[in-house]
C-alpha cells in the first residue's frame, strides 16, 4: 500500500473514480467521433461535401482529441451554412421563407429544396432536399453542435486536456500524477469533482448532439430503401 493510502484512507476509492469518470469521458468522446463522421458521410455522399472523417488518435491527449472534434464540427457547420446560403440566393424570398415556417408541410419544403439542389448539383435525389431540410430545419447547427464545441473547448482547457487518451494503460498511480503530481486527499477530491462537472453536462450535450444526427441518418435511410 502507498503510504499517501495510510495517511489518506479514502484514497483507493477515489482513485477508482477517476478512473471510472476518464473511461466514461473516453467512451463519449469516442460516440462523439462516430457521430461526426456519420454526419460527414450524409453530407458528402448526398450534398457533394467533402468532409474529411476523422479518427481518435490513442497517443493523443484529451485536447489534442477534442480539437480534432471541433475542428471537424466547424467545417460541418459552415458546409451547412453555405447550403442555406445556397438556397437563399437561389430561392424567391417567399420560398425560402417556407422552409423555415413549421406550419409548412414538410412535403412542400422538400419540393423546395429538391428545386434548388437540381440546380446547384446538376442533377440532385430526393434524399439531398430531405438532408438540408433535416440540418437547416433542426437545431443540430444553431444549438446542439455550438454547445458541443462550447464545451469540448472547456474540456481541453482544463486539468483534463493534457491528461493523455491512454493514460489507463499505465497504472493508477500514473493517472494520478499526471492530473495532479501527487496523491493528497484534497486534490483528489478536486479531480474528480472536476471531472464530475464536465463530464455532466457533457454527456447530457453529447446525447442530444447524437440524437439529433441519429434523426438525420434514420431519415436518409428510410429515404433510399
Amino acid at each position: 500500500m502507498a503510504l499517501s493510502d495510510l495517511l489518506y484512507p479514502d484514497n483507493p476509492k477515489r482513485r477508482q473514480e477517476l478512473i471510472h469518470l476518464h473511461q466514461e469521458l473516453l467512451d463519449c468522446m469516442s460516440m462523439n467521433f462516430h457521430a461526426t463522421n456519420e454526419l460527414a458521410g450524409v453530407l458528402n455522399t448526398h450534398l457533394g461535401c467533402t468532409i474529411s472523417h476523422i479518427k481518435m488518435r490513442e497517443s493523443s491527449t484529451v485536447k489534442e482529441n477534442c480539437d480534432i472534434i471541433i475542428q471537424a464540427m466547424s467545417e460541418i457547420q459552415r458546409q451547412v451554412q453555405k447550403i442555406d446560403s445556397d438556397m437563399k440566393e437561389k430561392l424567391e424570398p417567399v420560398l425560402y421563407q417556407k422552409l423555415y415556417d413549421i406550419k409548412e408541410p414538410e412535403l412542400e419544403k422538400l419540393a423546395i429544396a429538391h428545386r434548388v439542389f437540381s440546380i446547384i448539383l446538376g442533377e440532385a435525389t430526393s434524399t439531398a432536399g430531405m438532408v438540408a431540410i433535416k440540418l437547416i430545419g433542426s437545431n443540430l447547427i444553431t444549438l446542439t453542435v455550438s454547445k458541443l464545441v462550447s464545451l469540448l473547448a472547456q474540456i481541453g482547457a482544463s486539468v483534463l486536456g493534457g491528461i493523455s487518451i491512454t493514460i489507463l494503460g499505465l497504472g493508477i498511480e500514473m493517472i494520478l500524477h499526471a492530473i495532479l503530481g501527487a496523491v493528497e486527499r484534497n486534490q483528489l477530491l478536486a479531480a474528480v469533482r472536476s471531472y464530475e462537472e464536465h463530464l455532466a453536462e457533457f454527456k447530457e450535450a453529447s446525447e442530444k448532439y447524437q440524437r439529433a444526427i441519429h434523426e438525420v441518418t434514420s431519415s436518409v435511410r428510410h429515404q433510399v430503401q
